[in-house]
């Protein structure tokens, strides 16, 4: 929580809010004053080239790194904050995890518990942070893992999936606390090419379910087909933002037309 949370007005009517982001590295500055919104059930695609500052807002965002200055909501909650009879307070960290509860994160390498079984790796949060019950959450992982095809592998471990498999595992295990919006942080790019398309497949019909997400992403074509709204970041900026295809197609700011210019090229 940034030292100025106690001087905003009030809380964010958005899915999510950030006023203000400064998170800095040694005299580098990932994000440098950033305002950002998303509403509820939109689909925000996040690109720009590495460095940027893409990953650093979603860690930023759930407070897996807690911006230096400048403040956060997630479904009208001030994250890192807890209110008392005395005022705005700092949370712990265990509050904090609780405050995450809203939050569903994909990362780029998955980061699955590999001395665990599939279900094992799905329901251990729902018990441990929801306080499921075991049955309840056995059943809500087996729709999960009906949902993104993997119906049959419930009993694996990590290392015997694909990376495609390994990666639609880790949006069930998301999905199943049941978050309010979905981080994905570049979730197809540790992949084979020829895996992508079914981690996508299962981010396209979140989209359709109204899931509000946010997605760094490199893949343009994604973008554009499911992102109701494209934002281009630029050394901690936000350059640019719109519709994807304006965005994509002709956009106005000179770094935006260079970083799009060069995606073409790679692409021919």
């Amino acid at each position: 929580m940034a030292d100025s949370a106690q001087t905003l007005d009030g809380p964010s009517r958005s899915m999510v809010e950030a006023r203000g982001l400064v998170k800095a590295y040694g005299h580098v500055r990932a994000l440098d004053t950033v305002d950002f919104r998303v509403e509820t059930g939109e689909v925000v695609a996040i690109v720009g080239a590495s460095g940027s500052g893409k990953s650093t807002l979603l860690r930023c965002l759930n407070y897996l790194d807690p911006p230096n200055e400048g403040d956060v909501w997630i479904n009208g909650h001030l994250m890192g904050a807890v209110e008392t009879v005395n005022g705005v307070r700092k949370a712990s960290e265990r509050e904090i995890r609780r405050h995450r509860a809203d939050i569903g994160m994909v990362f780029q390498h998955f980061n699955l518990f590999p001395h665990m079984t599939v279900m094992q790796n799905i329901i251990e949060a729902p018990i441990a942070v929801r306080a499921m019950a075991r049955g309840e959450a056995i059943e809500a992982a087996r729709e999960l893992l009906a949902s993104v095809g993997l119906a049959d592998k419930q009993d694996a471990f990590p290392a015997e999936l694909s990376g495609g498999q390994q990666q639609r595992v880790a949006i069930a295990r998301a999905l199943a606390m049941r978050p309010r919006v979905m981080l994905f942080d570049e979730p197809t790019s540790a992949l084979d090419p020829e895996l992508v398309d079914e981690v996508l497949r299962v981010m396209r019909q979140l989209a359709q379910d109204s899931m509000t997400m946010l997605v760094v992403t490199h893949e343009m074509s994604f973008a554009e087909d499911v992102a109701d709204r494209l934002v281009f970041f630029d050394k901690g900026k936000i350059i640019e933002q719109g519709k994807p295809a304006e965005v994509l197609r002709a956009p106005s700011h000179q770094r935006t037309q260079a970083f799009m210019q060069r995606i073409l090229r790679r692409g021919q």
